[in-house]
């Protein structure tokens, strides 16, 4: 299957821009034997290019976050001689990411989400592809890139809030530790439906929730699903843009009037 014929089968004009760079990407480094990635990648994009990878039979890539426990992730390609030095992890990721450290001052410690950082990288008019995942604590936050590192040590400070944090580049090495951080929470569903469960998780009515579904904004195991009768299975997780990441337990028990009380993880 060519390139073309992949391209044909994609129906969102995105995919077909993201596939079709994929593939500029897979001939430079083929060609003149560098090493060539993508910018980072949410999950669901990177199921989308492994599946193509596989269709294609091409072998020579690797993703990466930065840290093993990343979400958003590079797509790196290289070259067939340096095959050993990336699957036997000898390549120094450092040559393509970066991470910028903001140490907040003692004033401000314990007061900034992840939304926060985000927030502000958004106020300066970077676009979401050249970050990685924000590492937060209640002392600061982590933030891996690509090509904006410079740009973010010359800028975060003229920011209000991190005016008188310290902001400097670490190594990958130095990232503080993951804190994933959870709650369970209990919803009330007449059925298992995709729609039902947005509803519910989204704190919206039932037709808000299948407008949402159109609108492409919820992902079922990191999958765009619009299907607004599709059951959901215990295990399974739902993101919805805008209003977070869920992770269904269990089925609790009936309530009196025939309803499903629904264990629910969410992530926050």
């Amino acid at each position: 299957m060519d390139k073309q014929q992949i391209l044909k089968k994609l129906n969102n004009d995105g995919d077909k821009i993201l596939v079709a760079r994929m593939f500029d990407l897979i001939n430079k480094s083929t060609m003149i034997n560098t090493v060539e990635t993508t910018d980072f990648l949410d999950m669901r994009n990177q199921l989308l290019l492994e599946k193509i990878l596989k269709q294609i039979k091409f072998k020579y890539y690797v993703f990466c976050g930065g840290i093993e426990e990343a979400e958003r992730k590079l797509l790196i390609f290289y070259p067939e001689k340096l095959e050993d030095i990336f699957q036997n992890k000898y390549y120094n990721f450092n040559n393509i990411m970066d991470v910028i450290k903001i140490k907040l001052n003692k004033e401000e410690i314990g007061k900034y989400s992840h939304r926060t950082y985000l927030g502000a990288l958004m106020k300066l008019g970077i676009k979401r592809d050249k970050i990685g995942d924000i590492i937060v604590d209640q002392y600061g936050a982590d933030i891996i890139c690509k090509d904006i590192c410079k740009f973010l040590q010359n800028n975060l400070c003229t920011l209000k809030r991190f005016s008188k944090s310290e902001i400097r580049k670490i190594d990958l090495a130095e990232i503080r530790k993951l804190q994933n951080h959870t709650e369970k929470i209990s919803i009330i569903l007449p059925s298992m439906r995709l729609d039902s469960i947005v509803s519910e998780l989204a704190h919206t009515s039932r037709i808000k929730s299948i407008e949402i579904l159109k609108q492409e904004r919820v992902l079922v195991n990191f999958q765009i699903e619009t299907k607004s009768s599709k059951n959901i299975n215990e295990g399974d997780i739902i993101t919805i843009r805008g209003k977070g990441r869920f992770k269904i337990i269990k089925k609790l028990n009936y309530t009196k009037k025939g309803n499903l009380l629904v264990e629910v993880e969410k992530f926050i």
